[in-house]
């Protein structure tokens, strides 16, 4: 199989190709990026033999189309504005596609997609992504689900924190930051409770949990939890559910005051090219970047309760994911570039076949996926407890 990978010399990218370059059926990768020195940049971390490197020129609508009607599959990871680029290429060429980015903002694709007869998997990486396919896992256990907590972050390991943040940069730090302008929805006895994002860090659904090993970290909203428990037939009766990323404790307090005094705005200063936030990102950015022999950890716990037969019970799922201080790719960089490899090899073979927009949520099977996680080194602990 040919697999192309949009945007494949960025952190998730890289870790992406190093997968399918041990895949023993994929025969041909294709990194697209606008960086024109692909070889240096993935030199050292996998056998490029099979590495076609292309470098768009001028639009990159045509170019993509290009690309694209020459391999079975396609992994989307180009920043977030170029999405509708990829996917409208996607269907054009019918090649099916994974992106992790959030389907709602190509929603009105769907009927296109849908005609199509191709597959898009919209939303498929860590979080969103490994966490959904937990819900559909976690779904077939329950006649009826209550409440749903979900939690994932990444965070610096211990030895790597550094006050006052205690926390390093393993993705775009940009998006960290525009991350916490994002309202977040929540489910409190039954009802729909909105909170906006100016309130993200100072409000009452901010909580600390006790993860092993590592010790207390800190909850606070950010997402939307009603989206998610709407695909689920046994969450219909849902009382209780949140949507929570997981920091070092003090995070919240440190932004709090500064997203009051206007430090996260989005408007561009008098004077100057850049907002608050983007000047933040500037600022900040560089010096929040971790050594080469520090790691960084991606915790996911996901916290379902109900009831099965007359019997109520909790599932927690639980799993870490680290650096691999060998390849130098970052614990979340596979947790993003892993699944999107899995389940692009997945849409190729025919394993998924459905037309249309896809959710990992619907359409992944669950026990495929997670067995070929855990051969990656990727596993997730499942506890029950029956009251």
């Amino acid at each position: 199989m040919k697999i192309a990978v949009l945007g494949g010399l960025g952190l998730q990218g890289r870790a992406a190709i190093a997968d399918l370059a041990v895949s023993a059926d994929v025969e041909e990768i294709v990194c697209v990026d606008t960086a024109s020195d692909g070889p240096a940049r993935l030199g050292g971390l996998t056998d490029l033999s099979r590495v076609r490197f292309v470098v768009p020129e001028g639009a990159i609508g045509p170019a993509l189309v290009n690309v694209l009607a020459d391999v079975d599959a396609v992994i989307d990871l180009l920043p977030q504005p170029l999405m509708r680029e990829a996917v409208l290429a996607a269907i054009a060429t019918r090649t099916p596609l994974v992106t992790t980015n959030y389907g709602k903002a190509i929603a009105d694709l769907a009927p296109a997609a849908k005609k199509a007869g191709v597959s898009i998997m919209t939303e498929c990486g860590l979080d969103p992504g490994i966490d959904l396919v937990l819900y559909a896992r976690a779904a077939r256990q329950f006649d009826s689900i209550t409440s749903i907590d979900s939690y994932c972050g990444g965070i610096p390991e211990p030895k790597a924190m550094a006050k006052p943040l205690c926390y390093k940069v393993s993705w775009n730090f940009d998006m960290v930051l525009v991350s916490q302008n994002r309202d977040s929805v929540m489910i409190e006895d039954g009802e729909r409770v909105a909170v906006p994002a100016g309130r993200q860090h100072e409000n009452r659904f901010i909580h600390e949990i006790e993860v092993a090993g590592l010790g207390r970290l800190e909850a606070f909203p950010n997402g939307d939890a009603l989206h998610y428990v709407e695909m689920l037939a046994a969450a219909r009766g849902l009382q209780r559910s949140g949507r929570y990323t997981l920091r070092w404790p003090g995070w919240s307090a440190f932004w709090a005051p500064l997203k009051e005094l206007g430090f996260l705005s989005e408007d561009k200063l008098p004077g100057l090219s850049a907002s608050p936030r983007e000047f933040l990102g500037r600022l900040l950015g560089p010096q929040l970047q971790y050594g080469a022999d520090e790691k960084d950890l991606c915790v996911m716990r996901n916290v379902f309760s109900g009831s099965e037969g007359a019997r109520r019970k909790t599932v927690t799922s639980e799993l870490i994911i680290e650096r691999d201080l060998q390849s130098g790719l970052f614990g979340m960089s596979l947790g993003v570039g892993y699944p999107a490899s899995i389940v692009a090899q997945m849409l190729e073979r025919g394993e998924i076949t459905t037309p249309g927009l896809l959710n990992p949520l619907l359409h992944v099977p669950d026990g495929r996926f997670f067995d070929e996680l855990a051969k990656r080194g990727i596993r997730v602990a499942e506890t029950v407890d029956w009251d």
